[in-house]
């Protein structure tokens, strides 16, 4: 996705992404919303046909490892994919993600046993992350910086959208087909991806210098995968004083010393130590994690409650779970809007963790007679807490570091959240099992129950419950009940760690590229890497698009020190562009007056800046040097955005910035007004 990345055997820099029209554009972009919806769908889906996968294979308490597994592979996966597409490449290395996506969802849905459903999930997670990565990154070589926004914000949508789909599309497939279309469905999808993007991605192989950290990647995987273990299987598979256990751990911080030494050398280390310096990186990075833990450890446990517990239908416990995706969208889209127009964030993480932590304590108070409208209302609550947090912790990231650290530190903020989501996960999952055991115990014991009738019979498919007299029902869904809504319990002196920790978080003056957020870093969970400068392009054609639809020409015309209608210099700029225009032409393909036009080419060789040569009216040298000066008075109000980041430090920001503001300056969608002809009637196109 950099913008300064070039096709295949040019020097970076050089020049833009390939021309592209709009009817041609919607192909190829259509087909990478399709992967990005693969990958974001599979997130969420899952969750709800658990207990249907629990019923069928057996193992409960390895069903956190049908969540965790794919997030800890997709997310060591994402840096990886996205340094070998810079290198080689992006298409190649897209398709093969997709292919190794397909495959492990095939796999899934052939499963036989819950080891087989984890190691396949784990497949999937590694081709996941790619799909997440580099069909972001593609966007960016097929889309110029001036529309880069535009599309970018599809994407982004597609998280939200999948958010609310997921459970509901999983419930159906569970009560009307099987479990196993869950991961079936991606089939289909994704060949039809495969098959566009194969067919319509022409010319965009990008290269860049890379230096992989493959050690610090595969180190911080592992430790994060001993110490997911640790916590999955102490007091469960093994106890916790048992010598598995506590090797587990002894090995995590063994590998964790490593990582911390080979970061140190790593040319580009995955994870920069230097980023922990700031206070406000280290403050985000728990409290990300600590967002990721609740969430997902929510979404995991919640259709468990509701289906069990509650005795609903698959497909009416990811209606039930509404609010709460309804209610983090609208809290995360909306703190970001807040944040943009009044620079202001530090109440948000605040308020934020404290709002979850009530979720969670409100979660917790939940039974087996819950009302719908008490479950409805708890988990609005919690989604409206973590949505306050979820957006804002990327732009306090992106505004606490260095130009060097923009793309580390933001990948950073979101890799935090995906590790803390498999803690949670995982986390929750043992207290759960562990919890239920003992509870089934207690409540069964001394009731009449059928001859041979076990515990364990429960766990491992509760459609039993069903089976048994109804005085062993009601003490199941009551053990059921309290195991699940102790985990929230259980979270909440986390939540309330999160809160007093954001309440150290000091706020700094908002730099101008950080309020334009991107819906995929808050809402999502792969940690997309891209670079400092992808980030700036991305911010800068959000804010550069925004900023011309409020009287650009007006404004550069201004700041180029010109007397000139702001039409005149719209016309200079593009015949600057284009070499030469015949206004007449330019009047039928764009919605300005021909009155306009006219009278703004009249203007230009009244002064001596155009000239007729034949029938295009072209500038003259004269004309040359206000083009260039209107470009360079947007290009100094682009750079006004940078806020502190020095342009005269970096050249590939210089450079940025000069391609930029010719681009976003001679566009010929642009128009120099916003009003149609029956303004010009009645003399209002003078205006301009």
């Amino acid at each position: 996705m950099d913008p300064a990345a070039e096709p295949q055997g040019t020097e970076a820099g050089a020049a833009g992404p390939p021309e592209v029209t709009v009817q041609k554009l919607w192909v190829p972009i259509s087909a990478l919303l399709l992967a990005m919806l693969l990958a974001a769908l599979d997130q969420t889906i899952v969750s709800t046909a658990l207990p249907t996968i629990v019923s069928d294979l057996g193992g409960l308490e390895h069903l956190s490892w049908v969540v965790t597994a794919y997030m800890l592979a997709s997310t060591a996966a994402t840096p990886l994919w996205g340094k070998l597409g810079d290198m080689y490449g992006r298409k190649r290395f897209f398709q093969a993600s997709i292919v190794i996506f397909l495959i492990g969802s095939a796999l899934c849905g052939l499963s036989q046993n819950m080891g087989e459903l984890i190691a396949f999930r784990a497949l999937q997670g590694l081709g996941g992350g790619g799909l997440m990565v580099l069909s972001q990154a593609i966007v960016g070589d097929l889309v110029a910086p001036r529309d880069r926004g535009k599309y970018q914000g599809l994407f982004g949508a597609v998280f939200g959208v999948t958010s609310v789909l997921g459970p509901l599309l999983g419930g159906l497939f569970v009560d009307n087909l099987s479990w196993r279309w869950v991961f079936y469905v991606n089939l289909p999808v994704g060949a039809v991806a495969l098959g566009v993007i194969a067919t319509v991605l022409h010319g965009i192989e990008v290269r860049r210098k890379h230096t992989i950290d493959y050690l610090g990647t595969a180190l911080i995987a592992s430790v994060a995968t001993c110490l997911v273990l640790m916590t999955s299987l102490g007091g469960t598979t093994w106890s916790w004083g048992s010598w598995q256990i506590i090797g587990l751990g002894v090995l995590g911080v063994v590998l964790l010393v490593a990582f911390v030494a080979v970061e140190r050398a790593a040319a580009e280390p995955v994870l920069p130590l230097r980023l922990f310096r700031s206070r406000t990186f280290s403050l985000v990075a728990v409290i990300s994690f600590v967002v990721g833990f609740a969430m997902f450890g929510a979404l995991t446990y919640l259709p468990t409650f509701l289906q069990v517990v509650m005795q609903v239908s698959p497909t009416m416990s990811g209606i039930h779970m509404l609010p709460m995706v309804l209610g983090m969208l609208v809290t995360s889209i909306g703190s970001g809007q807040i944040v943009a127009r009044t620079g202001h964030y530090r109440v948000f993480p605040i308020a934020g963790t404290a709002v979850t932590t009530v979720g969670l304590l409100l979660l917790s108070r939940l039974t087996e007679n819950s009302s719908t409208t008490e479950m409805s209302l708890y988990f609005l609550v919690f989604g409206l807490g973590l949505g306050l947090v979820m957006q804002v912790l990327v732009l306090i990231v992106q505004n606490s570091v260095g130009y060097e650290d923009l793309g580390v530190a933001t990948a950073g903020a979101t890799f935090f959240r995906s590790i803390g989501a498999s803690f949670g996960v995982s986390i929750f999952g043992t207290i759960f099992a562990s919890g239920l055991n003992r509870r089934l115990e207690d409540a069964l014991a001394g009731l009449p129950l059928p001859a041979g009738f076990r515990p364990e019979a429960v766990t491992a498919d509760p459609r039993v419950i069903a089976t048994l007299p109804p005085a062993a029902q009601s003490a199941i869904y009551h053990a059921y009940s309290e195991s699940i809504t102790s985990v929230f319990l259980y979270a909440v002196p986390v939540a309330l760690a999160a809160f007093v920790l954001s309440l150290f978080i000091r706020e700094e003056k908002l730099r101008s590229t950080v309020t334009a957020p991107d819906l995929s870093e808050s809402i999502g969970l792969n940690p997309v890497e891209r670079s400092s400068l992808d980030e700036i392009a991305r911010a800068l054609s959000v804010l550069g698009t925004r900023d011309a639809r409020r009287d650009l020409f007006r404004r550069i015309t201004a700041e180029a020190g010109l007397d000139l209608k702001p039409a005149s210099s719209w016309l200079i700029l593009h015949m600057h562009h284009q070499g030469g225009v015949e206004p007449a032409e330019l009047a039928e393909h764009r919605v300005v007056p021909i009155q306009v036009i006219e009278e703004a080419a009249r203007e230009v060789e009244s002064r001596g800046l155009g000239v007729r040569n034949g029938l295009p009216l072209r500038l003259t040298e004269a004309g040359e040097e206000v083009a260039l000066r209107l470009v360079a008075a947007r290009r100094s109000q682009l750079a006004e955005l940078l806020g502190d980041y020095d342009e005269k430090q970096y050249a590939d920001l210089a450079d940025l910035l000069t391609r930029l503001s010719s681009q976003l300056c001679s566009d010929p969608r642009d128009r120099p007004d916003r009003i149609g002809p029956e303004h010009v009637q009645h003399g209002e196109g003078r205006s301009f």
